[in-house]
């Protein structure tokens, strides 16, 4: 599978109209699944993984992985990791293609003792800047210099010690870094500001189960003991929030009925609510949600903050949902300054949006138009599939190598409830 789009020419073609019925199973997270395995650098013996999403984001962090030295075998959603890494340098090639690769900026400083890792690509929504993670290195002892596109990082000669981490701004990747990296820093490390998501429980909750000594997660307050070393274990990743709620505008854009199966709902909480106010059911079990709609949306204002707020990741579905609302809404986009990216791909669809600064106003149709669309990221192309399920005719959604970064057998799961979907070059 490539990542980079280079060769890629496949599409997704979809043919509008249908109402989505029957139940679906939600994978394990990319945004959790990324940082675990990342910890296969400093849990050295016997880390098995399970519930991994089969995506191209996951198969790249294993290929950076491997490139490293480290021994691994991936079966039906299992990955078990064996071995320490053998080199300190990570590949340009592999690392150029995904932002999340600088989270193995901080394990590799931890148990190389030296790393040196390109500057990451990925999605472009905005600008993600490094320097939340470089700061976290020197706050816990490294050395941290820049040259020729790369982080060069060393550790002096008596460790990574634990220290203060305050945050100016809330950062998931950083915090995921602070808390990897301090992990098996001398003494204690606080981090102040911290980011709250459930993927950052996730990694804690393994983390604890080997040994560290981490509390706090879920909190804006993390307090890390370091440890010396960290034992042999088996997790289970989080399921994919994201996808879920992708999966619910799914059953209210086409008025169905989708029972999703599989998650967490509390981490959705946010999400759900602003689905209510929008005027589907939602009724709320256990391990599992039901989501049916009857009639076109209710306008409903929204913006995005970080956990528990609503997600940026569910902003441009839920904006392909108010595309079609019965009245008119404001989405304000408060994470990312580039996150707006699929507005004139709606538009194409007949979609009436207008943008100023990070505030869209969205005025609904009754109808979406199918077309050809280009996506530009990889929760746009979801918001054009979602566009295409609702659509009059058969739309055509090109740059789906994005999708492939975060939704797993995405076409398969929507053709089991009965939209007329498929991929091809």
């Amino acid at each position: 599978m490539d990542n980079s789009g280079q060769n890629n020419n496949e599409r997704i073609f979809i043919t509008g109209g249908e109402k989505l019925y029957g139940k679906v199973n939600i994978s394990g997270a990319k945004n959790a699944a990324l940082p675990l395995m990342a910890l296969s650098l400093i849990i050295n013996e016997d880390f098995k993984l399970s519930n991994v999403p089969d995506l191209a984001d996951t198969r790249l962090m294993l290929k950076l992985l491997n490139d490293l030295g480290i021994k691994s075998i991936w079966k039906n959603g299992h990955v078990n990791f064996n071995g320490i890494a053998q080199i300190d340098e990570a590949s340009y090639e592999l690392v150029r293609q995904m932002r999340a690769s600088i989270l193995i900026l901080g394990p590799l400083l931890a148990s190389q003792g030296s790393a040196k890792v390109p500057l990451p690509g990925g999605c472009a929504i905005g600008s993600r800047p490094i320097d939340l993670h470089v700061m976290v290195m020197e706050a816990l002892g490294a050395n941290i210099k820049f040259d020729s596109g790369f982080i060069i990082g060393s550790v002096p000669s008596e460790g990574l010690r634990g220290g203060k981490i305050n945050f100016p701004k809330i950062s998931v990747g950083a915090t995921e870094s602070a808390i990897m990296t301090a992990v098996l820093a001398k003494g204690q490390t606080i981090i102040s500001n911290a980011a709250q998501e459930p993927e950052i429980v996730d990694i804690v909750t393994c983390l604890n189960k080997a040994g560290a000594n981490i509390v706090g997660e879920g909190s804006n307050t993390i307090i890390i003991n370091g440890v010396e070393e960290l034992k042999k274990l088996q997790h289970e990743v989080l399921a994919d929030r994201i996808e879920a709620g992708s999966f619910a505008i799914a059953a209210s854009i086409t008025m169905g009925d989708i029972e999703i199966k599989n998650i967490i709902p509390k981490y959705l909480e946010s999400f759900l609510k602003a689905l209510e106010n929008t005027g589907s059911k939602v009724e709320i079990y256990k391990n599992s949600i039901n989501i049916c709609a009857y009639k076109r949306p209710l306008p409903y204002n929204i913006f995005t903050e970080e956990h528990p707020g609503f997600p940026t990741d569910l902003q441009a579905q839920y904006m392909t949902l108010m595309s079609i609302a019965d009245g008119e809404c404001e989405i304000r986009e408060n994470i990312f300054e580039n996150r707006f990216m699929h507005v004139p791909e709606l538009i194409r669809m007949g979609a009436r949006i207008s943008v100023k600064n990070q505030t869209a106003t969205v005025t609904g149709v009754n109808n979406l138009k199918a077309s050809k669309v280009m996506a530009s990221d990889l929760r746009a192309s979801m918001c054009l599939i979602l566009g295409g399920l609702a659509a009059l005719g058969t739309s055509e959604v090109d740059g789906i190598y994005h999708l492939d970064r975060g939704y797993e057998n995405l076409e398969g799961k929507l053709s089991d409830l009965g939209a007329n979907i498929r991929r091809s070059r």
